[in-house]
This record gives structure tokens, sequence and C-alpha cells, in this order.
């Protein structure tokens, strides 16, 4: 009996926690929105994630290629970047987002696309910034590979 408690037979300390779970993922985050706001760009060689922020970090909108349902080698076309880019841009223009300022970081293909489309959304782009990592020569970077 003492065995079936320790391995968490007791169901009612485990019922109550999963209430407490379902309650918390039901309450949705309030989002103060700007006119002025951040548009953050990642660019991978597998994805593209597109997030647009308010101006303290609170994301407004996100989209990513993979959420627009593109998969595999598709998700990292310029194509792909632009949908993902215009489907956050309808949802925080619709927010009362109107003036971003763009963060690009990563090597992958949809920089340029994801930039074009915001623009022709509708949101004016006032600044332009590539915050790509750049090593110092810090750690040994993996082997080539061999195609």
């Amino acid at each position: 009996m003492a065995k079936a408690q320790a391995q968490g037979g007791g169901g009612k300390g485990q019922q109550a926690q999963g209430n407490n779970n379902q309650k918390a993922s039901s309450k949705k985050r309030i989002v103060k929105v700007d006119s002025y706001g951040d548009a953050h760009i990642s660019a991978t060689f597998n994805n593209i994630i597109i997030s647009l922020t308010n101006k303290s970090g609170q994301v407004i909108a996100w989209s990513s290629a993979g959420k627009m349902g593109f998969r595999g080698s598709k998700k990292n076309t310029p194509y792909a970047a632009q949908m993902a880019a215009a489907d956050a841009a309808k949802v925080a223009f619709d927010a009362g987002l109107k003036r971003v300022d763009v963060y690009v970081k990563g090597p992958g293909a949809g920089r340029e696309g994801s930039i074009r489309s915001l623009s022709q959304s509708g949101i004016e782009i006032v600044m332009i910034k590539d915050v790509t990592p750049l090593p110092h020569n810090g750690c040994r970077p993996p082997k080539k590979r061999r195609v």
C-alpha cells in the first residue's frame, strides 16, 4: 500500500494539479499594443520565425514557415518567409501596430522576402538591423558537410 502511494498511486493530489494547470493555460495574456514596435526575424537553415513585439518585448503576433504549412526543405524558401511575414503582419496590423524596427538574425534564405512582405502588408519599416551573432573564434565549428 505504501509502495503504491510513493509511486503516485494517490489520485487526489494529481487531479488537483491537473485542474490548476488547465486554469493557468486558459488565462489569456494581455499585451499592450503601441503603434511602434519591433519585428524580430530569425532565419535559420531549416525554418524562419517572425515575431512582432511591442517595445518592451511582449509578443503581439508571431508566425513561421512551419506554421504556414510548409514542410522540409520548403520551409527555408523566400516564398515561405513571405507568407509567414504576411500572416504575422496582418494580425499585428489589426491589433494596432503601424511602424516597426526590424532585427534580422541568421543566414537563411527568406531574410529579404520577409522584410518586403512586412512593408507590403501596411507596416512601415523604420530601421533594419542585422543582429546575427558572430563568433570571435570562440568554439570549434562543426565539421564541414560532405554533399
